[in-house]
């Protein structure tokens, strides 16, 4: 039977190419895999609250409160939909552990990239995935937006009304592009259907095509290898087989993982669709996006209302500012990183970080220029309880914007340049002992 399946499989060459592929030993190299269960958790789970959920902003007599005959409850059949779920056996269950799988998997993608930036593992010849990594983180943040549209609750109609308006800001085709995003002109019939495509098909499929691409890249380039690989065979790939160590490695891990977001989710709600009832008209009061969002929501936040221009008949107000143009400067920024820092050979081994200082200075500052705009997010509440003075507030979070990343910058190579003096000292009591002993 083996003989027969091998020559119609070439299982065997199966195994010898692939299936014995060595796999570096490291903790950190575990963090793109936790990514990848988190995925696979959302589309388990996904397709669970999918046979029950309903589509449709269709107005449905509410089974949990149907009024009267005289004065039904009507409330649309997506919101209604939801209540169901959470009424159902482990519904809500299932409801958190989607939920809180999508952010894990955002969480985990970061620190992946953080990874990758910090050892120089975006260099020549990877900087490909580093782009695909990069599409992946943000498919990633757009479904995860997505899915918050669909239980159709007054949380999700406030937060689906801001991102309209930021689509319609973009000038000249603003208008025409949110009323073909949103199935029309908000709010609309067709919104639900919309963006549940959005987040079961076309999104997901997005995903699942950039992380084959992404896995295969990787299996072809190879790991960048740990420096004590260096040590131990030089261009040699130092690591474990797939299939009999690597494999059990991977599964024990996904096992932990689950249970832990199981056992994360049974104690941690998520915001409850029956506390913001369906959709109105009444705002809702500190509405704020999820932790990954909150700086572009900050810089929302502090842009000026006066920066705003006309030019060439497009009007660019600051809205489109501060939710588009500079996140997509930031983000464009991030897709350049391998074009600034390139590699003339190809590079084997991750790099110490500390041995780039400037680099890592750069990082380091760009996530605390990240924080700074995250508590812009919360500008409101710092005023409101006497935090930031009302009339200067966007003048001190801007001062902090380039005054802090400056300071972590230099701090930083501060740091760094302490740890090389170490060194050096470490270095030269070895050699005085080494001197020292051949003395004697």
């Amino acid at each position: 039977m083996n003989q027969w399946l091998d020559e119609r499989l070439h299982i065997t060459r199966l195994n010898d190419k692939f299936l014995r592929k060595a796999f570096p030993v490291h903790h950190t190299f575990f963090i793109g895999e936790i990514t990848l269960f988190s995925l696979i958790i959302l589309i388990l789970t996904g397709i669970i609250l999918a046979l029950s959920f309903e589509p449709s902003n269709s107005m449905v007599v509410n089974s949990f409160d149907p009024g009267t005959a005289d004065s039904p409850n009507l409330v649309p059949a997506a919101y209604h939909s939801a209540l169901k779920i959470n009424a159902m056996p482990f519904g809500d269950m299932f409801r958190r552990i989607h939920h809180w799988s999508a952010n894990v998997m955002v969480a985990a993608a970061v620190l992946h990239m953080m990874r990758i930036y910090f050892t120089g593992a975006y260099k020549k010849p990877r900087e490909i995935n580093w782009w695909i990594g990069m599409l992946l983180l943000i498919f990633s943040a757009l479904t995860a937006v997505t899915g918050y549209a669909l239980p159709y609750d007054n949380y999700a109609y406030n937060t689906l009304k801001v991102i309209y308006a930021i689509t319609a800001s973009v000038p000249w085709v603003g208008p025409w592009l949110a009323e073909f995003a949103f199935a029309g002109r908000f709010p609309g019939e067709g919104i639900i259907p919309r963006f549940y495509g959005y987040h079961i098909m076309l999104l997901p499929g997005i995903l699942l095509a950039l992380t084959a691409a992404h896995m295969l890249i990787m299996i072809k380039q190879k790991h960048t290898q740990p420096q004590y690989a260096k040590r131990v065979a030089y261009k040699k790939i130092v690591g474990v087989p797939l299939i009999t160590q690597q494999t059990p490695i991977m599964i024990m891990l996904a096992l932990l993982f689950a249970a832990i977001v199981i056992l994360f989710s049974a104690f941690v709600p998520v915001h409850a669709v029956e506390h913001y009832g369906p959709p109105s008209s009444t705002p809702i009061e500190g509405i704020k996006p999820d932790w990954y969002l909150l700086w572009v929501f900050g810089l929302l936040a502090i842009i000026p209302n006066t920066l705003s221009f006309d030019l060439l008949g497009g009007h660019f107000s600051a809205e489109f500012i501060g939710a588009l143009v500079l996140p997509m400067l930031v983000i464009g920024l991030m897709f350049a990183v391998p074009m600034l820092d390139r590699a003339k050979d190809n590079m084997y081994y991750a790099e110490n970080p500390t041995n780039h200082p400037h680099r890592l200075a750069a990082g380091i500052a760009f996530f605390a220029l990240m924080i700074v705009w995250s508590v812009a997010g919360y500008k409101g509440e710092l005023v409101a309880n006497g935090y930031l003075p009302t009339t200067s507030a966007n003048a001190i979070l801007w001062g902090l914007s380039f005054l802090i990343p400056a300071i972590v910058y230099g701090l930083t190579l501060a740091y760094v340049s302490f740890l090389r003096r170490l060194r050096a000292a470490d270095e030269r009591e070895q050699q005085r002992a080494v001197m020292y002993g051949h003395d004697d």
